[in-house]
């Protein structure tokens, strides 16, 4: 019998939603949008969470993403204070959306001390897992979480209980995916060891940060390269080094008091000469490609074997227009020889043996 492959390829000829360009999320079988939204700034700052994006500007970035098919969704339970409120404006959405949530991949991550105040309220334990989702399920409002994410390595539990714990919530169906963050080459090989060893969940994502100025951190350098070979995502968090790579802070640009960078204490890393010098060079680049300096520096970081989705984050919806539209720029090479001399050189990130 003959099959019609338009419904029997590979990729079923769905590449793509709301013209957003998808992407595996590893080699699992689960599609991400290439660019998608951070969600740590969302919250309720009139109760004191320190959150940078209110409820109702939240909600209105949230309804535009899903126009713009940026459908990765990153948050944790712990973000703004640990006060789960990124999670409960999420939770907002989809009570006001409930027909969309197939249509987005929500990613949230556990670990840190949260709802309680015990030795067993943080941590990767049986105990700590299994409570942390039940109550980020209920702040978010939803049946299931997409992407369950280890927000750190816990050296007190042996890793087969955690996994075992994310494998009881797969069979039923609380949880979908496994992810890790702040991980090093050393507990990704842990972990997929002991996984494969005892028939327990992969890991198919690791949350680490990564941005083209300064590459991975002193620590957990090699993960991109690890996960690379081994058919993991990377998923960079702050990929625009918490703003910087952003027109905002090109010379000649005015910031001050409230600004992100200024309040975090980076004033004297955006004002000196060898930061102001690759900001100046990336400005012009951005002019003569018609970019941004940020949809430079995510389109950089897309092409890099083992990145996975990007998820900036975006205190207006200019700001998330603008990123998205990273998802679909082919760099020129005269383009590209020029940004490998700004940023890290993917062709240095021990890739040879891929």
């Amino acid at each position: 019998m003959a099959y019609d492959t338009r419904f029997y390829g590979l990729n079923f000829g769905f590449d793509s939603f709301n013209e957003m360009p998808y992407i595996n999320l590893g080699k699992a079988g689960l599609r991400v949008s290439r660019v998608g939204l951070g969600t740590w700034k969302m919250g309720y700052p009139e109760r004191g969470d320190k959150a940078r994006v209110g409820r109702d500007l939240a909600l209105r970035i949230l309804d535009r993403a899903l126009e713009l098919g940026a459908t990765f969704w990153d948050t944790a339970n712990r973000y703004n204070e640990s006060s789960g409120n990124s999670e409960r404006v999420l939770g907002e959405w989809f009570r006001a959306h409930p027909g969309e949530r197939r249509n987005i991949v929500l990613a949230t991550k556990m670990a840190g001390a949260m709802d309680g105040i015990s030795p067993n309220h943080c941590g990767l334990s049986r105990a700590n897992v299994l409570d942390s989702v039940y109550a980020s399920l209920d702040r978010l409002g939803v049946d299931r979480i997409d992407l369950l994410q280890f927000h750190r390595p816990d050296p007190h539990t042996p890793v087969e209980e955690s996994l075992e714990a994310v494998a009881d919530l797969r069979r039923r169906d609380l949880v979908r995916y496994l992810g890790i963050s702040n991980a090093t080459v050393d507990d990704l090989r842990v972990y997929r060891e002991l996984a494969h060893h005892y028939g327990l969940p992969l890991v198919c994502a690791v949350q680490n940060s990564f941005n083209p100025l300064d590459g991975e951190r002193e620590g957990r350098r090699g993960v991109l390269a690890f996960c690379a070979r081994n058919g993991m995502a990377l998923i960079p968090y702050s990929p625009l080094s918490r703003g910087l790579l952003t027109d905002r802070y090109l010379p000649g640009k005015s910031v001050g008091q409230g600004d992100r960078l200024v309040d975090e204490g980076a004033l004297a890393q955006i004002n000196s000469a060898e930061t102001q010098e690759k900001l100046r060079r990336l400005g012009e680049l951005a002019v003569r490609e018609s970019l941004t300096v940020a949809q430079l520096s995510l389109a950089y970081l897309l092409r890099m074997p083992g990145m996975g989705p990007l998820i900036p984050s975006a205190s207006t919806v200019e700001q998330l227009e603008e990123n998205t539209r990273a998802a679909a720029v082919e760099l020129s090479e005269p383009a590209l020889a020029e940004l490998r001399q700004l940023f890290v050189d993917e062709r240095t990130l021990d890739l040879e043996n891929l």
